[in-house]
């Protein structure tokens, strides 16, 4: 089943969802109609809101290939570029946005490090390298240096008790806690426990569990998934991100059915230590950018408004900007 990110295991990624044409036209006209008090209170702060998970792509498979495996017709939508992004995003408050690698592009980081490099203030980057090879110090040097501040990682097709065993993802995790790169995960609540033992081992090297570890994808909302991702507050660098609520629960807005498990990982994490993004284009195929904000800015009464800077702006920042 699918899940947010529309990934399987493999292929770098693997098979994305086929998603409607119109769809994402439509939902991205629908923002205009956001309302004027979510605009506002990111307005009032000086750098405005981050969306913590957002993938972009361009239909120029000439200059940008696809990797082995993928299509150009499965490019769904045909183009997401930064620009398409940005004009989603910026009217929702949002002035800053941490880009996923993409799975078309396997290992290849050009499209998303060339965007970085257009706008370096605008945007962060989570790079995928394979992990299962040896990179030398200056590569990894270099990706930091391009604006690289996190590293896409997933089980595969390993076990999931041994998927972050080797030498080689034990030097990623060294240098993670060395150049302050996150370790970015993109998990099921099955593959907890190796990231459990992983930051127990590398307590210095910041750990993101991407869309809540993908919790409620088929529809429920185990407490022992929860519990398990709750654990993993304990390790001090771990963060997780509050996101692809359109993938999750009862997949629609206003997204109210996640309200307790974000409460119980509010409880166990606190707000420094989450992060809101919207897993765009997904998020906009059928619903809207706006939407995915609000549940944060607006309709979660458990937060203060300090928490809401924390959770849509300052974890963020502090991950992935500083």
């Amino acid at each position: 089943m699918p899940g947010p990110d529309n990934y399987s295991d493999d292929r770098t990624g693997g098979a994305i969802t086929r998603l409607g044409r119109r769809s994402f036209v439509v939902a991205g006209a629908g923002l205009l109609a956001l309302g004027d008090r979510l605009v506002n209170a990111a307005r009032d702060e000086p750098t405005g809101w981050i969306d913590a998970h957002s993938h972009v792509w361009t239909p120029d498979t000439e200059g940008y290939p696809l990797t082995a495996g993928f299509r150009r017709d499965e490019m769904k939508p045909p183009s997401f570029t930064a620009d398409d992004l940005l004009a989603l995003a910026e009217p929702a408050g949002v002035s800053r946005v941490v880009l996923i690698q993409m799975s078309f592009y396997g290992f290849d980081n050009r499209y998303v490090l060339d965007c970085r490099r257009q706008r370096p203030t605008t945007f962060s980057v989570v790079a995928v390298i394979d992990d299962a090879a040896r990179h030398s110090p200056d590569e990894l040097r270099e990706l930091r240096a391009a604006g690289v501040r996190g590293i896409r990682i997933y089980p595969r097709n390993r076990p999931v008790d041994r998927w972050l065993d080797g030498d080689t993802m034990s030097a990623l995790w060294k240098w993670g806690a060395a150049d302050r790169v996150a370790m970015c995960c993109l998990v099921n609540p099955g593959d907890l426990p190796a990231i459990d033992s992983m930051c127990a081992t590398h307590v210095e090297t910041p750990v993101v569990i991407d869309h809540f570890a993908r919790i409620g994808v088929d529809g429920q909302l185990r407490e022992v998934e929860i519990n398990q991702l709750c654990r993993l507050a304990r390790h001090p660098n771990t963060y997780v991100k509050v996101s692809a609520f359109y993938a999750l629960g009862r997949k629609e807005p206003p997204y109210l059915d996640l309200a307790p498990m974000i409460r119980r990982l509010y409880d166990a994490f606190g707000p420094r230590r989450l992060m809101w993004g919207t897993d765009c284009p997904y998020q906009v195929v059928t619903q809207k950018y706006g939407d995915s904000v609000a549940l944060v800015a607006e309709r979660l009464d458990f937060l203060s408004a300090a928490d809401r800077q924390e959770i849509l702006r300052g974890t963020a920042e502090r991950v992935f900007f500083a």
